[in-house]
């Protein structure tokens, strides 16, 4: 298969692509409008009504977790890099295990949101929350513009546009600019109209479709190697033009580099902070945070997480198939001249599966179904997303700091739908100058700034008697600046070129370099150093302690009761 043809998706294969898209577009709009018509007040809007099961809630916890950085940007990493791409994969399932301890705890101790978890044990609660909306803002934000970096990547590759080529008069890079924005004016849409009602709903329907498709990929790509995985690692090896290697650590995580221990030294730092940060961000995520405010007790969170961990982890055994299919069936350098950085690896694989299968046709409506999935993932997860950072500002900051904690509840949503429509539009600013950068990476960042900000805070309120309103703004805010500053100073910002080619890797062209911090990932300085902010914060700060406050906060987050 040619590039020229692997690119051109014309006549009536793109009228089935383009059409499949459409058809998914329109069924998630009309679930938008539904439950437009079934939502009333703030609980509604904030956490559906409390109204879902366990396993309703599972599946839509893990469509919250599956998202495009797992389909789309996972696999491309595994199919451009190997096993180190793999780590990506273990990194995401492990992190389930903290989470654990954590998220039903806090969901028998809140109402919509994080900050709800953390005021209970202070007395000065506006600064509280203050410093938990700003957080959850700044987080969700970075997680926001991976989404739709790959939503960019993904259509571009649905209707055909490649670098050099055009689409309704439009160059590549334009098309995917205005892709960008018609990612983020639908999760405005969803948000501002359906609320968590809608949000989950969707999450929900785009759960069952990545989890079928992913199964179905996976036995196209198993079933072409005999069902052999010794032989698919063997192919993929040898059409990734790394040979062996390629199946081995080291190829992009933890070099060694001759004559060069320091650079050696930060290679392999520079992995062990990325597994902090995807292990220990899960559980500080806002979104996945406030997916279990939607159920009606403890047992039912229970029931989702037990959902959620085997759909998620089916899920992330089967990105094996997926990104070392994508190298041996589709090859590296017709991924590359897709996106270089591989972000569109499983919907070509999915092409090709469907060409084998059944010829062109049979590509092309493999493509499309692939890529609406992975665009209802994108939408979905954008959706849950702002919908966490508009809770956060119109619930913690207008509700319980302007408004003093007395708010009309029509108030109150109508600030949300405006916040909703704020923060999108800022994400869509952001995502369109980041547009070249792979989305796990993306997420890995802000898998960081999570665990750096949140993570301390949330820990500590639960279980430390001494945590105070002092120690929980200083965690909060530390982690969060050390993370950004050190990603602000990192190679993945400037400074960071390709050895073989000599193009910038970096966000900054090349020649621009400011870079001090050695680290791609911040999380093995920013995680530490907001522990510490968060200790230094109790120590030091003014405010006491309330013994009684702490103990009905232990006895709420362990039994659940008076939970709301």
């Amino acid at each position: 298969m040619t590039l020229a043809g692997a690119a051109s998706l014309a006549g009536n294969g793109r009228t089935i692509t383009f059409g499949l898209f459409l058809a998914l577009v329109c069924v998630t709009l009309a679930i938008t409008v539904w439950a437009r018509m079934h939502t009333d007040g703030a609980d509604d809007f904030y956490a559906g009504g409390r109204v879902f099961s366990g396993p309703q809630n599972g599946l839509a916890l893990a469509g919250d977790y599956m998202s495009a950085a797992s389909f789309l940007g996972i696999a491309g990493i595994i199919s451009l890099s190997g096993y180190d791409g793999f780590l990506y994969s273990i990194g995401f399932l492990v992190a389930w295990l903290p989470a654990l301890l954590i998220v039903e705890l806090m969901r028998n101790t809140g109402r919509f949101t994080m900050a709800d978890v953390l005021a209970q044990r202070v007395r000065r609660q506006s600064s509280v929350r203050i410093a938990a909306a700003v957080s959850t803002v700044t987080v969700s934000v970075f997680y926001l513009i991976a989404q739709m970096v790959g939503a960019g990547a993904l259509i571009a590759l649905l209707l055909g546009v490649r670098p050099g080529a055009t689409f309704l008069g439009m160059s590549a890079n334009t098309a995917e600019v205005m892709t960008i924005v018609v990612v983020g004016a639908l999760m405005i849409c969803y948000v501002t109209f359906g609320g968590m009602k809608g949000t989950t709903w969707v999450q929900i329907v785009k759960a069952a479709l990545l989890m079928f498709g992913a199964t179905l990929m996976t036995v196209l790509v198993l079933g072409r190697f005999g069902f052999d995985l010794s032989r698919l690692l063997g192919a993929a090896a040898g059409a990734s033009g790394k040979g062996h290697a390629f199946l081995e650590p080291g190829l992009k995580y933890g070099r060694e580099v001759t004559g060069h221990s320091s650079r050696t030294l930060f290679n392999k730092l520079d992995f062990v902070s990325l597994a902090l940060a995807l292990v220990l961000g899960t559980a500080g995520l806002p979104h996945v945070v406030t997916r279990f405010y939607t159920v009606k007790d403890a047992r039912a969170a229970r029931t989702s997480v037990n959902w959620a961990i085997g759909l998620v982890g089916a899920f992330y055994l089967m990105t094996i198939a997926l990104g070392f299919g994508a190298t041996a069936l589709v090859g590296r350098r017709e991924i590359l001249a897709h996106d270089p950085a591989g972000n569109t690896a499983a919907p070509l694989l999915a092409r090709e599966l469907g060409r084998h299968v059944a010829g062109r046709i049979g590509g092309d409506v493999m493509l499309a179904f692939v890529a609406s999935v992975a665009f209802a993932t994108i939408l979905a997860v954008v959706a849950g997303l702002v919908m966490a950072s508009a809770t956060s500002l119109a619930h913690d900051y207008f509700g319980n700091v302007l408004m003093l904690g007395r708010p009309r509840e029509r108030q109150e949503v109508a600030v949300a739908r405006f916040a909703a429509f704020l923060i999108g539009s800022v994400a869509i600013v952001l995502a369109v100058f980041a547009k070249h950068l792979n989305v796990a990476f993306l997420v890995a960042l802000a898998f960081a700034m999570a665990a750096s900000a949140n993570l301390p805070a949330i820990v500590f309120a639960l279980f430390w008697r001494r945590f105070n309103a002092a120690g929980t703004v200083a965690g909060i805010y530390g982690g969060l600046a050390a993370s950004i500053v050190l990603v602000a100073f990192s190679p993945v910002v400037s400074g960071k070129v390709d050895p073989v080619t000599g193009q910038s890797l970096s966000l900054f062209p090349r020649g621009v370099d400011f870079h001090w911090f050695p680290l791609d990932n911040p999380g093995l300085v920013s995680i530490p150093f907001g522990f510490l902010c968060a200790v230094a914060g109790t120590f030091l700060g003014r405010d006491g302690t309330d013994p009684e406050r702490y103990t009905e906060l232990s006895v709420r987050s362990l039994t659940g009761a008076g939970a709301r």
